[in-house]
């Protein structure tokens, strides 16, 4: 957990908004997340938390204010060492596990040896040794989500960004991934998680926000959010703020809290800052 300091944000969210033609998902947006310290972006599908994050990386251009990763603006040869572990996972599914991991690890500044030594261990960490000369296609979801959360922190990143990293796995599993990212949040490591395991928030976080609508609800330390709601617990708080969306019309928005005729999957464009 983060100590009390002189503030030092990694990350600074100033006056963000998103437009998907007239319609408005996020709306005056601001937080910083400080250097070190572990930040829960929470909400319901559809509130716009991966929206933040792909503005954040430079997927998509803002419509107003700014995204700063260390006072700057993403640029993917920058200083910062970023691992990002999106919702969506992309793999090789051709590739054997081994090839995979070496070729990112590479890719992200190892040399070949490093990245085969790392490979190794954190193969047998995970119990995936056996796997390491099979096809990504071969795995199951939870085992190539295994592999992708390797492939995020193999470089040992500045800043760990997770969107919803143990997804659909059993409790063991679970347990052990959180395990690493913890081991990374003790070495130092800034991470941003967006998640709905609430008691991992709550064992993780510092600050959180939650998201909903395309506006910041509710944003503090773990104790103060609570404390707003006589101590109830997060999932008894989440349930308070989001439990009345199943009564909305469904279908408004996608996943990522895009309107649904602007969604990437109908073939809409959706400007870049690389396309301005």
């Amino acid at each position: 957990m983060l100590s009390m300091k002189t503030p030092d944000p990694i990350i600074i969210v100033r006056d963000f908004a998103m437009n998907f033609g007239d319609q408005t998902v996020i709306k005056n947006l601001n937080f910083t997340v400080q250097r070190g310290e572990t930040f829960g972006f929470l909400g319901s599908n559809g509130s716009g938390k991966t929206t933040t994050i792909r503005a954040l990386l430079g997927i998509y251009q803002p419509s107003e204010g700014e995204l700063l990763i260390n006072g700057k603006t993403f640029q993917v040869d920058g200083a910062t060492k970023i691992g990002y572990l999106p919702e969506s996972r992309g793999l090789y599914e051709k590739e054997t596990v081994r090839d995979v991991m070496n070729y990112f690890g590479e890719l992200k500044g190892l040399s070949h040896g490093e990245a085969t030594d790392f490979t190794e261990k954190y193969l047998a960490r995970v119990n995936l040794s056996e796997y390491i000369d099979s096809k990504i296609s071969k795995l199951s979801g939870g085992q190539q989500q295994k592999i992708q959360l390797g492939i995020t922190v193999m470089n040992e990143p500045d800043l760990l960004i997770l969107d919803e990293p143990t997804k659909g796995f059993d409790p063991v599993n679970r347990r052990l991934l959180m395990d690493i990212i913890k081991e990374h949040q003790d070495r130092g490591a800034t991470v941003l998680m967006i998640s709905h395991q609430m008691d991992d928030v709550e064992k993780l976080c510092d600050h959180i926000l939650l998201l909903k609508d395309g506006v910041a609800r509710e944003f503090g330390t773990v104790p103060e959010v609570r404390k707003k709601y006589n101590n109830a617990s997060l999932e008894d708080i989440f349930l308070k703020i989001y439990g009345a969306e199943n009564d909305t019309v469904e279908g408004a928005q996608d996943d990522n809290g895009i309107p649904k005729q602007f969604s990437n999957d109908k073939g809409a464009k959706i400007k870049t800052r690389r396309q301005k």
